[in-house]
């Protein structure tokens, strides 16, 4: 079996991949492309930044298009499956990818932070599981993005943590009831990985500090994110489901 095959046939496999043009996402959807895979490069607002990633794809001999849709709107994951489907015949992968953070102590967030972080990193991926678990072909595979916030609770993260928590439990639930399609869906929790999301509103001590605590003594990078997502959506990962991998470094 080829990078360019499903385990139902030798067409080219297709894949979502939700805030895409930039940091871990458009590592994700570089990497999908050269293992061979047609990729849809989802933005909300980083639509140069979405189309010079798909001209990047395309002169490396892969495809790609860019496709806006706000995963936060009930009809964006929808759009992006139509938009997908019209262009390459079919899905066969959805990296739920897309979400933001905002950090405050509990007692000082107000309704706008909480309902945003929970519209989109908790609504949007239900959505998208929702519209994988229709659309996918057979065989397909869906990867969620949890956080390994999850099990650190540190203060700051209360409304993140518990998006991402919600995240985990519909992604086990989920592959068992898509189990009977070959449909594997799994989620990747990554820990502190060097990119806009991270560094945001830190000194450059804090984040010094934050990479001397991992024991691998760095900060990952968004293609350590990639290769994992690469395997759980590739052939090799078929005997994986319902677990939450958790990519840090070893720090928790």
């Amino acid at each position: 079996m080829t990078s360019k095959q499903t385990d139902t046939g030798n067409q080219t496999r297709t894949a979502i991949v939700t805030g895409a043009s930039k940091g871990i996402g458009a590592a994700i959807a570089r990497r999908l492309a050269r293992d061979g895979v047609a990729v849809v490069v989802n933005y909300a607002r980083g639509r140069a930044e979405a189309e010079e990633l798909v001209r990047s794809i395309e002169a490396d001999g892969g495809k790609a298009i860019a496709v806006q849709a706000d995963i936060a709107d009930p009809n964006g994951i929808a759009a992006l499956f139509d938009a997908g489907e019209k262009a390459f015949g079919g899905i066969d992968i959805l990296v739920n990818n897309a979400g933001i953070m905002k950090i405050s102590p509990i007692a000082q967030t107000d309704d706008a932070a909480f309902d945003t972080q929970i519209a989109i990193n908790l609504g949007g991926v239900f959505r998208g599981m929702r519209e994988g678990a229709r659309r996918l072909r057979d065989g397909g595979r869906i990867v969620n993005f949890s956080s390994s916030v999850v099990g650190l609770y540190q203060p700051g993260y209360g409304v993140y943590a518990a998006t991402k928590a919600g995240v985990e439990a519909i992604t086990h639930i989920l592959a068992k009831e898509l189990g009977a399609r070959r449909v594997t869906v799994n989620a990747v929790a990554p820990g502190p990985i060097e990119t806009a999301l991270f560094t945001e509103g830190k000194s450059e001590a804090q984040i010094e500090a934050i990479g001397k605590m991992i024991p691998l003594g760095r900060l990952g990078q968004p293609d350590d994110i990639a290769g994992l997502v690469s395997f759980l959506a590739g052939p090799d990962s078929g005997w994986v489901n319902g677990q939450i991998i958790r990519a840090n470094g070893g720090v928790v």
